[in-house]
């Protein structure tokens, strides 16, 4: 009897127990699952793929302790076709886990998911997601190259057309194209397009490395009877770009093949061959400077329907360009993201018809239109208007930046590029009869279309301007490499542009991937001796490399991408490419200096129009080659460290010493002064830890009495900008930073906004208050360096920043140092803008989940919401020396269990605390 009641007893609260700890652990998820750092990727040709999940609790203090994974080749019937389980395995690793299963097949599905355990109890299996492998040999390519039957013409070439007609006879269970081309292409299938990708293959080194993009077209075949084709573009394969010098090959050609699955378990391949048609429609012209002139008098209405007659066209040609330089793609496709309205309708004082969009922009304008068979339209497009209000494109060089459109008379028209885009705010209307209507055209906003990851908002509206500017700048010149300028006749992979901007870039948007790939081309266009070109991909020449500060781009982003990414791989991918032009300045410097080459210097630097008594701030090139020489050394042995390289680490730390004691040689005075005088040669000398410590304060001092004798003005340029205010923030001139950051006149981030500007302009005075223009030969309005301030922005306003400890990187271990005790210094400034910052509000998404830091001023005190993801811990520094006035959810901080330290340290208290969502309030100190 006893038995039995202590029986059932325990089984009910056996019972009890086990429901509890069910409720428990389902409050802890996989959120996200991510291959590749994509959702469900198709095309992946990694044979170790890399795994990253994100976790989701509403548990504070929740870390990971274990993982299982389990692959299987089949959605429907997961757990019988298992090809590979990791078993649990005993880490705190959750992001880039590679996949160590059996050897993966082309072109084939596998799916998987995971399951965590934490220190909280553990995670339930994950939904299952999927990815798909690409072509992984070369055997696997049955598609040949073909390229137009007929003879092109000379001058301006009409965008070939390639058709075929398949038969599809059984049910299908899966379709994929594997695409690519010389040139660009637009496939289509039935009528339809193929994918919503623009600028397809996407810019490389093409000889070298030329991407395929795959698709799931399994919805869009049908039973019966298909037509498949493709157009192509000259694009920046055998376009102009890079001044005319470019040319990667003289014609265009196709490469597409289908891999067709059926429901009997039977597959069949279709391949571009000399059976393809081939001919020409409507597009007449395309350029990339140029723009696009389209005929619609000549569109083969119906050429990818198989309704459409080919007979009058030539077969296709094939050609052997062979499959040695195909790869996939990781990175993540030029997109259509947005459409923007105009805004008006101006008529110039030279009597144009000017659209304004508001926004300067990069994409192109989409037109509906009806009117007369042959009537013909023109858009051009320009950022600005000049003084007198009339449109200015001098500043576009040769560009012509225009679109024409003709018209068939066939009732409602719609018109839109394919192979080009324009950067531009305005747009002038020429050739249309009668009244304009604005509403028939609509600005489409193109770019790399990767995750928005940062937001950053503040109680201030011209930091909130500015960090528009910086966010529609990067999204302008994100179009598949990171460009300089999107307007003018260059368009170009600049190295130095990129490795500035880097740290904001991965603010604002999630750019592993698109780096990664860019990185790539970077080393397989490095020259044989380690000079690394100005421009990736190299379209200049082979002479046009090895500047300080641009070239350096080579070590800069790849320990850029570890630190913010956890991106390890990137590292060891890299470090050929990083050591070859670490050994390449040595080579070609004398005793450690390196004073030779030919070099950008810091690039754009304040230079007053009538200078007579020696305001520009020019800073000795070879002493900022010097600087940059120490710090692509520095990176080198930061990454040999990682890498486990002792022997490189050892090398290269002696040659750091001998670089560090040449500089103070040549350029530092026994009392520390520089030879150069500038801001930014301060700001490279101390960033760079080029001094000793004993001459680092007063060097500091140097730097603030410079901006002050600038009346607190920067007049640094591309390469002293990124750092400076980082540089005042280390030294304890935070205060001289916001000022700096504040300051509304030239030079100043603020003065373009006083113009009107809504991107970031590539010089400090683009256009002048009297409204003239600075020298139209280099004067963009869309150029995003000067943006670099965003990262200061971020990690010292909102205060977000990561470990740059190996294995806490990747923002595992998380650093929150946000400052609200700014003040401006000038009573200039003052008296023009806003004196106190009240809230800062940022949110950065990560490979943990999402970090957050907004704090607000109100009523004598600070309060301080934080967002710490899932299986990771941060360290919180709050600008105060009183540990008593600081509360965490109402409790005192001893009493929070998830705060793990709490100590004082140089004026500041310093939390370590775990995961979760934290309110603090920091109340003033009552005298």
């Amino acid at each position: 009897m006893n038995t039995a009641f202590f029986r059932l007893l325990f089984c009910s609260l056996f019972f009890a127990f086990s429901i509890s700890l069910q409720g428990f652990s389902q409050k802890i998820k996989i959120e996200k699952l991510l291959i590749e750092n994509r959702e469900q990727p198709i095309g992946i040709d990694n044979a170790q793929p890399l795994f990253t999940w994100i976790i989701s609790s509403e548990n504070r203090d929740l870390r990971q302790t274990s993982y299982e994974l389990q692959v299987s080749s089949s959605e429907k019937h997961f757990s019988s076709n298992i090809i590979w389980e990791s078993g649990k395995v005993n880490t705190d690793q959750s992001i880039k886990v590679p996949y160590q299963g059996p050897e993966l097949s082309s072109n084939q599905s596998y799916y998987y998911r995971v399951k965590v355990g934490t220190n909280k109890g553990n995670s339930p299996w994950s939904g299952i997601a999927a990815w798909q492998m690409g072509l992984l040999k070369e055997s696997d390519w049955k598609a040949e190259w073909i390229i137009p039957g007929y003879e092109e013409p000379d001058g301006l070439k009409p965008s070939p057309i390639f058709r075929k007609e398949i038969q599809i006879e059984k049910q299908v269970t899966s379709a994929t194209a594997f695409i690519t081309a010389h040139g660009l292409y637009e496939a289509q299938l039935n009528g339809q397009r193929i994918g919503d990708a623009y600028f397809t293959p996407g810019w490389t080194s093409y000889n070298k490395r030329l991407q395929y993009q795959a698709y799931d077209i399994t919805d869009q075949l049908k039973t019966g009877k298909n037509t498949i084709g493709a157009i192509l573009g000259s694009g920046w394969y055998r376009g102009e770009i890079g001044w005319g010098v470019n040319k990667y090959g003289n014609g265009i050609a196709l490469l597409m093949q289908i891999e067709v699955k059926y429901s009997d378990g039977s597959s069949q391949t279709f391949g571009t061959d000399s059976s393809w048609k081939s001919g020409t429609g409507a597009i007449q012209s395309s350029s990339i400077y140029d723009g696009e002139t389209i005929d619609a008098r000549k569109a083969q209405k119906g050429w990818s329907t198989a309704d459409f007659d080919d007979q009058s066209w030539p077969n296709a040609k094939t050609a052997d360009f062979g499959y040695t330089n195909l790869i996939a793609t990781y990175n993540e496709p030029i997109r259509k993201q947005e459409t923007l309205p105009a805004v008006k309708l101006i008529t110039t004082p030279k009597g144009e018809k000017v659209l304004d969009f508001g926004q300067n922009l990069v994409g192109f304008v989409a037109l509906d239109i009806t009117g007369e068979k042959g009537s013909k339209i023109t858009l051009q497009h320009a950022e600005v208007l000049d003084k007198e209000g009339n449109f200015y494109t001098t500043n576009l060089r040769a560009a012509d930046q225009e679109n024409t459109y003709i018209l068939s008379g066939e009732g409602q028209e719609h018109f839109e590029p394919h192979f080009t885009w324009q950067g531009f705010r305005f747009v002038k209307i020429i050739g249309m009869e009668g009244e304009i209507h604005p509403e028939n055209f609509t600005a489409v906003v193109l770019n790399s279309d990767m995750a928005k990851t940062g937001t950053f908002t503040t109680s201030n509206d011209n930091l909130n301007k500015l960090q528009h500017n910086i966010q529609w700048g990067q999204k302008g010149n994100f179009l598949d490499v990171p460009t300089d300028c999107p307007q003018r006749d260059e368009r170009l992979g600049w190295t130095g542009d990129a490795q500035v901007f880097f740290r904001t870039a991965a603010y604002n948007m999630r750019v592993d991937n698109f780096f990664s790939k860019w990185m790539q081309d970077l080393a397989a266009d490095q020259r044989a001796d380690g000079a690394v070109p100005h421009v990736i991909p190299n379209v200049l020449g082979e002479h046009d490399a090895g500047s300080a500060g641009w070239a350096d781009v080579s070590t800069i982003i790849p320990w850029q991408m570890y630190l913010l990414y956890g991106n390890q791989s990137i590292l060891e991918k890299q470090y050929p490419s990083m050591k070859a032009w670490v050994d390449y300045i040595q080579n070609n410097s004398h005793h450690q200096l390196w004073n030779t080459g030919a070099h950008f210097g810091d690039w754009l630097f304040y230079r007053p129009d009538d200078d007579n008594d020696g305001r520009s701030a020019l800073t000795d090139k070879h002493l900022i080659a010097q600087c940059f020489f120490a710090h692509s050394t520095q990176l080198l042995i930061n990454t040999a460290k990682v890498l486990g390289k002792q022997e490189d680490v050892q090398n290269y730390t002696q040659l750091l010493e001998q670089i560090k004691a040449a500089f103070l040689q040549e350029f530092v005075t026994p009392n520390g002064r520089m030879v150069s005088s500038s801001q930014t040669a301060y700001v490279l000398a101390l960033q760079f830890d080029m001094l000793p410590e004993d001459l680092r304060t007063q060097a500091a001092q140097r730097l603030a009495n410079n901006i002050k004798s600038y009346d607190y003005h920067l007049t640094t340029g591309f390469l002293g900008t990124p750092y400076l205010c980082h540089v005042l923030s280390r030294f304890g001139q935070q205060d001289l930073a916001f000022t700096l950051l504040m300051q509304p006149t030239y030079p100043s981030w603020l003065y373009p906004i006083s113009q009107g500007a809504t991107t970031i302009w590539e010089r400090w005075d683009g256009q002048k208050p009297d409204g003239s223009f600075q020298t139209p030969g280099m004067n963009s309005f869309n150029h995003y360096a000067y943006g670099a301030i965003g990262d200061w922005m971020y990690r010292n306003l909102a205060g977000i920043n990561s470990s740059e400890t190996p294995g806490e990187t990747g923002y595992k271990s998380i650093i929150i140092r946000p400052h609200w005790n700014n003040q401006l210094l000038s009573d200039k400034v003052k008296e023009k803008v806003q004196q106190d910052l009240d809230e800062v509000n940022a949110q950065l998404q990560t490979y943990y989940g999402t970090v957050a830091s907004h704090w607000k001023k109100e009523n004598h005190q600070v309060t301080l919401n934080l967002t710490i993801p899932a299986n990771t811990t941060a360290m919180v520094y709050l600008p105060t020396d009183s540990l008593e006035t600081i509360t965490e959810g109402g409790a005192a901080l001893e009493k929070v269990k998830s705060i793990h330290t709490i100590t004082q340290e140089n004026g500041q208290v310093k939390l370590e605390i775990g995961s979760g969502n934290y309110t603090f309030i920091i109340a003033e100190k009552q005298n």
